[in-house]
């Protein structure tokens, strides 16, 4: 090789690493951000980064095109690990045409899914882009298309995680939509199908970038947002810490493995008292989750949004498992439309890749009222029930204390093919709570406290107590709270083989 395409190389190498040049790398830091290569360099292991289409530049000409050539066209692509195991990632570069998706910027993302997928090798995107290409018109549409349609393709084979940390705006919030996981970072990244200015001219509505599409809008309100966290770095770490919960694939053999100091059988006496004696009053469930998991590490997914129910990764004896959870001290625990969404894309996506679930259930039944009922959730609701009932992985039950209702058979119960159902001895199953149900059956004794307290005694023996759905088979046993962890780890270890047969089909039809 002569010197002089050697030396046409560096130049070339060095200008892909410069980006948009210094002055556009300032402004980014000025921001508070990162550029491209700085978090790739924050997100893989040190040294494990491999780049692909290095010397890519677009082939444009239109509207002075022809002058802004940078070599990499503004996103940096390649292969690397994370803790040792490989990932696919490609990171969108700010300083170049404002991270602008172009023909040949789209083809080197697509040649990276394209490859993850091949492989069975998780892909990482970072986004921080002012949207398409304008002076490449449909070309730089098309671009979105083909990364959508490889989005799609991949759902359900590996995982996808998407990080914001910039503008995400348009037709680029939809490829974020299709991951699995979304991660943003609070005050410098946003996302939204129309910004604050076609907002105004449509609407008349002033808004602001963050308020109208801002980390806190989508982590709270829409729960778009799986993450958010407070800067690059912070974001960053954590990403990786999701990682090491994660399959590689759909089709690994086994599920991530740490190594843990924790006993599985360990017994936590705490739990004794955890449920307050009065049945209306709150506790908190994320108590039991963290005396639950492995040396009390649990990665909370949507901690901001729909709380009324908890989803997160914990670890059993060192092996990632996914835990559903509601949450007595919000709603009192009710399921409504935000948290029955929240916990079926959750339960799908640990069904996808072969994760068991845990599911804790302190359920009174669904939130009342009009809001919740015009606004479909029946429809939302029947979304959580069909993704409970069709996962085929280990599946475990532990009923704290309420299970009334249609939400006790929604929350993973026995009839939607859970696989061990399991009861805390002050556990309530029934249609509704023993006062309510009282005071329905017992009309004209409605002004007798004292009869009512009797039949409400007598409610509790014969009816809620969980005796009697064991004794339907409906609970497999009835537990002690401080023996819950060992009596889990025992069934998940009897489920690890399991094998679900179904009827063939080309593919369900979720309640959307």
């Amino acid at each position: 090789m002569s010197s002089e395409v050697i030396q046409s190389l560096i130049k070339k190498r060095e200008a892909a690493q410069m980006g948009g040049g210094q002055k556009r790398i300032d402004k980014q830091h000025e921001q508070n951000k990162l550029t491209a290569r700085e978090r790739i360099d924050v997100l893989l292991d040190k040294g494990s980064f491999e780049e692909r289409g290095l010397y890519v530049e677009h082939r444009s000409t239109n509207f002075g095109l022809d002058k802004s050539k940078v070599p990499g066209d503004g996103v940096v692509v390649g292969y690397g690990t994370i803790y040792g195991r490989p990932v696919f990632v490609y990171s969108q570069d700010f300083t170049v045409l404002g991270g602008s998706l172009s023909e040949t910027n789209a083809k080197k993302i697509c040649m990276i899914q394209d490859l993850a997928i091949q492989n069975g090798i998780p892909l990482i995107g970072i986004n921080d882009s002012g949207g398409a290409r304008i002076q490449e018109g449909v070309l730089s549409l098309s671009g979105y298309g083909e990364i959508f349609q490889r989005n799609i393709t991949a759902s359900g084979v590996i995982p996808q995680i998407s990080v914001i940390m910039g503008p995400c705006a348009g037709g680029a919030v939809y490829s974020p939509a299709l991951t699995d996981f979304t991660f943003m970072v609070k005050d410098t990244s946003y996302m939204f199908v129309t910004g604050p200015d076609v907002v105004k001219t449509v609407t008349y509505e002033d808004i602001s970038k963050e308020d109208l599409g801002g980390a806190s809008v989508h982590g709270k309100k829409t729960g778009v947002a799986d993450f958010v966290f407070p800067d690059d770095i912070t974001t960053l770490l954590n990403v990786r810490k999701l990682f090491t919960y994660l399959p590689l694939s759909n089709k690994e053999d086994s599920l991530p493995f740490t190594q843990s100091d924790d006993k599985c059988d360990r017994m936590d006496y705490s739990l004794d008292t955890l449920v307050p004696a009065n049945s209306n009053m709150p506790y908190d469930m994320k108590e039991l989750i963290l005396r639950f998991v492995d040396n009390q590490d649990f990665m909370e997914i949507q901690s901001e949004h729909a709380k009324n129910i908890i989803v997160g990764f914990g670890r059993l004896m060192g092996k990632t498992v996914g835990i559903v959870a509601n949450q007595p001290k919000e709603l009192s625990g009710c399921l409504d439309i935000n948290s029955s969404r929240k916990a079926a894309r959750f339960v799908r996506f640990c069904d996808a890749f072969n994760i068991p679930l845990v599911t804790f259930v302190d359920v009174p039944g669904f939130l009342p009222g009009r809001d919740q009922e015009h606004n479909g959730i029946i429809k939302h609701g029947a979304k959580l029930l069909y993704a409970y009932g069709e996962a085929t992985v280990p599946k475990i039950t532990v009923v704290t204390r309420k299970a009334y209702g249609g939400a006790y058979i929604v929350m993973n119960s026995k009839h939607l093919r859970g696989d061990v159902n399991y009861a805390w001895a002050n556990a309530e199953i029934a249609v509704m709570g023993p006062k309510g149900a009282v005071e329905i059956l017992f009309k004209d004794e409605a002004g007798d406290k004292e009869k009512l307290a009797i039949r409400e005694k007598e409610y509790k023996e014969e009816i809620t107590n969980p005796i009697v759905a064991a004794t339907y088979g409906f609970i497999d046993e009835i537990i002690r709270p401080h023996n819950t962890r060992w009596r889990v780890y025992r069934s998940l270890e009897l489920l690890q083989n399991k094998k679900v047969n179904l009827p063939w089909k080309k593919h369900d039809n979720l309640p959307l």
